[in-house]
């Protein structure tokens, strides 16, 4: 066949492609003397879905017209993908003038491959007119633009566009469903997300790990971690995306043990981790401390070859960062051959964490002779660097720092950076400067700004800023139980006892109450859980043993509690305005949120006072 058709068009060439053989294609069609449309059209079409040579077919293409080869509808829709994937927008453009010119521009297939080109480059504005301009838009052209605003963050634009698409009587395939799922799971869209699955259920479509993939992401970006394990555990065949999808819910939502317990199930079933699982697992690891976990990651890291993949090298640093083993983290990051804007960040940030502010500022200034065009400082970097600052008190660092952003960086200081100064400067004791920052910045303050001044304003003793920052932050967060314990203690520093227990009663009205502090600790490759106060888990006999032990060794070094509540509760107790009833509330929360010492002496106090009163107990 190839002696006797090598002169003609071959179609031993599409033969040649379908068994995906590059050399074998390349070596024939390197044989056809003069290869016509056809034998191009083949050739671009494999290098671009066969073989993803997408640079190679766009050369392919510029031959093509070199030769003065008619290009038609089985060209154009590839090289569309070819752009795709390459972002070459300009390339792109000429082949969209040359579908003018030769009249394709109402063929439905070309106008879907230019959709997609268009929304990959970023020219949203560019795909949208494309898809109006389609007179009769098929199934194809409604996914190829829900798609293109899904996968490029137009969340609310991809369900608008759905919407449309319904009231058209389209109905909805696999690809939508999936393009719709990630746009409801960007936008927290639950009901949105709980219809599609309800219809795949309506429809008795095969939840595959497509689909299932992409339910279980929509459930985890939205919080419904119950309905993603659900769907999980309904699906028969799991692969490594699905996974790698739960995973990654678990991990989102500060479910860390639930995130590695599922990664030691994954092993189990004899599914080989990729970076995606890795990243997913050491951000587990590193809310929860789990250095010993995180070892692992690391050394399956090197032996599979991924321990300089930039995303997984950064996820591994942040996450011996947080861990408390900064040596390796720095092991890590001077390991990595090529270093992005995140890795310099993360990097940046943890020498802040870990207050060696010096070496976090020498680092950003490292950054900025050797990160080059593609790790140019950022928003996040500014942040990292002004609270290396925080850390170390370094006021006039950093508000050389906070000028610079826009001055040398050409960036807009943002909220965050704003809160960073507040911080530092309340730190100093310049409460007052700190007051003004909240005042210039460019949105409302947020809670980490107004909480930090609050914080400061409890060292300093300053009455007027803490009556501001007390009421922006109780309209700001009224359900916050720490805005209320922070003031009323501001409060009781200044001897205001009014507004003091004022703080305890209007949190007790409104039904705000304290959350229990939580950690996690790791013994024998075991992640334990400890809560406040908790006499559930196994070991909690002898933990709280230890603590009297502890408390007492405090106490023969010179250790004082700190008593102050007991004044409170004195100031209370004096009280005739007041209810009983609202004085045991009120001293109760105290009592709560003290320590031990302080507690002790008011509740016995306390206890006495209301006795002699003949306040029931129950109450």
């Amino acid at each position: 066949m190839l002696i006797n058709s090598i002169h003609k068009p071959n179609f031993l060439l599409s033969k040649a492609i379908d068994l995906k053989s590059f050399a074998y294609a390349s070596a024939l069609f390197a044989h056809i003397p003069e290869p016509n449309d056809y034998a191009f059209n083949v050739m671009i079409r494999g290098l671009t879905t066969t073989w993803q040579k997408y640079g190679l077919a766009l050369e392919f293409h510029c031959q093509m017209k070199g030769l003065s080869l008619k290009t038609n509808k089985f060209t154009y829709p590839f090289v569309f993908i070819a752009c795709a994937n390459l972002s070459t927008l300009n390339h792109g453009r000429t082949a969209h003038s040359s579908v003018f010119k030769i009249g394709l521009d109402g063929d439905e297939h070309v106008s879907n491959s230019l959709i997609t080109m268009y929304a990959r480059c970023g020219e949203l504005g560019c795909a949208r007119e494309v898809f109006d301009e389609i007179t009769l838009r098929g199934l194809s052209s409604w996914n190829s633009m829900i798609s293109g605003y899904s996968k490029m963050g137009y969340a609310r634009e991809a369900v608008e566009l759905f919407g449309e698409m319904r009231d058209d009587g389209i109905a909805p395939v696999e690809m939508t469903l999936v393009s719709v799922l990630g746009a409801c799971g960007d936008l927290g869209d639950l009901s949105l997300g709980r219809w599609v699955e309800e219809f795949v259920v309506e429809k008795s479509l095969e939840v595959n790990s497509y689909l299932g993939s992409a339910l279980i992401g929509m459930y985890g970006k939205c919080g419904d971690l119950c309905s993603a394990r659900r769907v999980f555990d309904s699906m028969t065949k799991k692969d490594l995306v699905t996974w790698n999808a739960m995973i990654s819910g678990y991990a989102q939502n500060g479910l860390s043990d639930e995130a590695i317990r599922l990664f030691g199930d994954m092993k189990e079933a004899g599914i080989n981790p990729n970076k995606i699982t890795l990243v997913g697992v050491l951000s587990a690891c590193a809310q929860v401390g789990a250095l010993d976990m995180g070892k692992w990651v690391d050394n399956f890291a090197l032996e599979s070859g991924l321990q300089h993949d930039v995303y997984v090298a950064t996820a591994l640093l942040d996450m011996y960062a947080k861990c408390g083993s900064l040596d390796d983290a720095l092991r890590v990051f001077e390991e990595m051959p090529q270093k992005n804007e995140v890795s310099w960040n993360a990097m940046i940030s943890a020498l802040a964490f870990h207050g060696r502010a010096i070496e976090a500022i020498s680092l950003f200034n490292r950054m900025i002779e050797e990160g080059g065009a593609l790790a140019r400082p950022n928003d996040i970097t500014f942040v990292g660097v002004l609270s290396a600052c925080v850390h170390a008190g370094l006021v006039d660092e950093g508000r050389r720092l906070f000028n610079s952003v826009s001055s040398s960086f050409g960036l807009a200081p943002k909220i965050e950076h704003y809160s960073c100064m507040v911080d530092l400067l309340a730190r100093a004791g310049h409460v007052h400067e700190a007051w003004n920052f909240i005042e210039k910045m460019p949105e409302k303050p947020d809670e980490v700004s107004l909480g930090a001044l609050l914080a400061a304003c409890q060292k300093c003793r300053n009455e007027d800023v803490t009556k501001r920052v007390t009421q922006l932050l109780l309209e700001l967060e009224p359900s916050n139980s720490g805005n209320y314990v922070i003031s009323s203690k501001v409060y009781k520093k200044l001897k205001m006892w009014d507004d003091s227990a004022r703080m305890r009663v209007l949190m007790r009205q409104r039904g705000v109450s304290k959350t229990p502090g939580c950690s996690w600790i790791e013994f024998e490759n075991q992640l334990h859980e400890f809560h406040a106060g908790d006499l559930v888990h196994d070991s909690s006999t002898e933990a709280y043993q230890v603590f009297r032990l502890l408390n007492d060794d405090m106490k023969r070094e010179g250790y004082v509690p700190n008593l102050s509540v007991v004044l409170v509760v004195n100031f209370l107790l004096e009280r005739t305005d007041i209810l009983e009833s609202q004085k045991l509330v009120v001293v109760a929360e105290l009592c709560f949120m003290e320590n031990s010492g302080a507690v002790a002496v008011a509740v016995c106090r306390t206890r006495d006072c209301f006795k002699t009163r003949r306040v029931q107990e129950t109450n």
